[in-house]
Formats: structure tokens, C-alpha cells, sequence
């Protein structure tokens, strides 16, 4: 497999910031933060401008953050590396992030813990795209091509190689590079890539805006119906600061629900933190389903294909790394 980085944002200190912050009096957050026992009143979070943290989204704006005596900045990372490196470098509390790139942490000894589930894959919601005017015409084709994922060794680089495997390639028949979502439609138009992993809203846009070809779900047989991402904390976060992460999970939880059964929510809160996508776009997307509890039997299986690609050395359990239930 070969991986080069290109085109990786920058993201000084992770300053590329969206803060929505619970609102409302200084006073009154004290007081329900004193009442309730916090270890930690303000956290910052990571989260990637795409549907998966919509109820992160959703739970500041509703305000469930505040309620549970939490004020919430949620800054904006572009893929699963990134947020890990502001998670473990000590610069955010939490973080949204790809189970692949949970499982690798863990195997590196970075001792990550889940705290909420927040996205899982549908038919058509993490597609390979070709440009418009391609030659390629199936993922038998993609032999010794280019293709873009939004970080390497992560849930794009795990699903497109399954896809690979059942057209008779492996990983080392292509050539992943990295760039963020938003950026994928130009480096198709360019030539820059031959091949691009996207995912909504970004799937619909390019398919709009530059007249993007289908050429592969990623999200079956092996993949269907796949976790693709949650929030995870540090193991030494969740130890000192316990009564934090349960308030962080009950607000999630409340949001997810909201996520789960009214996707007029999701399309409403998509605007306000992706780039370039306007509400018509986001009507008319093709939506992953959102959990409300964590499933250590779920989560497992990203492990096991991990270890069956050969991502991870030994096996991983994935209730190891579950703190709690966000349902």
C-alpha cells in the first residue's frame, strides 16, 4: 500500500475554530455545574464538518449541553489523524472521530475510550467517485491509480481496500492520498486524483457542481451497515473527570435521538457547519443512521476486518474501549 500526504489542511494549533458555545448567564452555569458536581465545566471538542457529528451540533444549539451544566466549543478537524493528534496532544477534551482510527490509537498504547456512538454507514453514503468524463469504469480499473481519502489508514482507506479485494486488487495495487472532503471535487477535476472516497453532503455536491460519477458503494458485503464513527476521550480524561463525561454522554444521547428520528434536524443544522452546502443539498442527501447506544458486538466487527486486512497485529476487544452507554 503505498500513502503519501497531499494537501493535508493546516490547522495551526487546531485554529481552524467553529465554536458554538451553550449559551446563557455565567451565574446560572456555575451554579448547575456546582450543583451537579462537575469535575469540568468547559470542554472543547473535535469534530469533522460532515453528517456524523450532526448531534454534537444539534445537542449545542438545543442547548442539552448547557442544561447538563456544560459549555461546549467544538472546533472543526478534517480527518481521524488530525483529531487524535489534538486528543492525545492535550489540546481538545474529546473528540469525534473514525472507529478505525479509535482501534489504531489503541494498539499504539494511546488508551482512547468511547464514550458515544454517533454514526453508522447506509447503502450509497460513502461512495468511490470518478469524474464525469472518466475511463475508469469499475474498481477493476483503479489498477495503479490515485485515489483520495480524507486520512490515511482510517475507515475510507479500510472500505475501499474490501472493495479492491472483491475486484481482484489489494491495497497495493493503488495510491492513497490525503485531502479534505471539500477539496476532493477540484483534484478530480484536475487530474490530481483518479479516484475519490467522499461522503455526504460532499457525495451530492460534486455529483451537482462538477457532474461526478459513481463508481463504487464502499459500504457492503463486509462493510455494510458498518460504525464509522463516535467520540472518544482519553483514558486519563474519563478516570479524572467521570461525572463530566456522563453529563457529555446524557447530552449526546438526547441529541442523537433527535438525530435518529427527525432527519428535518439534520438537514436544518448541516448548513451551519459544512462548507458550501446550502439546505437544498442538504434535503436531499443520503443519510447514515445514527445509534443510540454504544454495541460493544457492533463495534467489533471494525476491529475484526482490521485485523483481517492486516491494520491491526492482534486482536482488539472492542469492549475494551466502551465507557458507559450513550442510550
Amino acid at each position: 500500500m503505498r500513502f503519501r500526504l497531499a494537501g493535508r489542511a493546516v490547522v495551526a494549533g487546531l485554529a481552524a475554530v467553529l465554536t458554538l458555545s451553550a449559551c446563557g448567564g455565567s451565574d446560572a452555569k456555575t451554579d448547575t455545574a456546582s450543583a451537579s458536581g462537575l469535575e469540568k465545566t468547559k470542554i472543547t471538542i473535535g469534530a469533522l464538518p460532515i453528517p456524523d457529528s450532526a448531534a454534537l451540533y444539534i445537542a449545542n444549539k438545543r442547548g442539552f449541553f448547557q442544561k447538563e451544566g456544560l459549555t461546549v466549543d467544538i472546533q472543526v478537524v478534517q480527518g481521524g489523524a488530525q483529531a487524535q493528534q489534538g486528543l492525545f496532544g492535550g489540546s481538545l477534551d474529546a473528540t469525534q472521530t473514525n472507529y478505525v482510527s479509535t482501534f489504531l490509537a489503541a494498539s499504539a498504547g494511546n488508551k482512547p475510550k468511547i464514550i458515544s456512538d454517533l454514526y453508522q454507514a447506509t447503502p450509497n453514503s460513502f461512495n468511490l467517485m470518478v469524474a464525469k468524463d472518466s475511463s475508469i469504469k469499475s474498481p477493476a480499473d483503479l489498477k495503479g491509480k490515485k485515489i483520495a481519502v480524507n486520512s490515511l489508514r482510517n475507515i475510507g482507506t479500510l472500505s475501499v481496500t474490501s472493495v479492491l479485494k472483491t475486484h481482484g486488487l489489494t491495497d497495493k495495487d493503488v495510491e492513497f492520498l490525503e485531502f479534505p472532503f471539500p477539496d476532493m471535487a477540484g483534484k478530480l477535476e484536475q487530474g490530481v486524483v483518479d479516484a475519490a472516497w467522499m461522503t455526504e453532503p460532499h457525495l451530492t455536491a460534486v455529483q451537482k457542481n462538477i457532474g461526478a460519477q459513481k463508481l463504487a458503494d464502499t459500504m457492503v458485503d463486509s462493510t455494510a451497515d458498518f460504525p464509522i464513527a463516535g467520540v472518544i476521550v482519553t483514558e486519563d480524561f474519563a478516570n479524572k473527570n467521570p461525572k463530566t463525561v456522563a453529563a457529555f454522554q446524557r447530552a449526546v444521547a438526547e441529541a442523537q435521538k433527535i438525530s435518529a428520528s427527525d432527519r428535518k434536524a439534520v438537514e436544518e443544522i448541516l448548513p451551519t457547519y459544512t462548507k458550501g452546502i446550502d439546505a437544498a443539498t442538504a434535503a436531499v442527501i443520503t443519510l447514515g443512521t445514527f445509534p443510540t447506544s454504544l454495541d460493544a458486538t457492533r463495534l467489533q466487527r471494525v476491529a475484526d476486518l482490521m485485523l483481517e486486512q492486516g491494520l491491526l497485529k492482534s486482536k482488539i476487544e472492542a469492549k475494551s474501549l466502551l465507557l458507559g452507554n450513550s442510550g
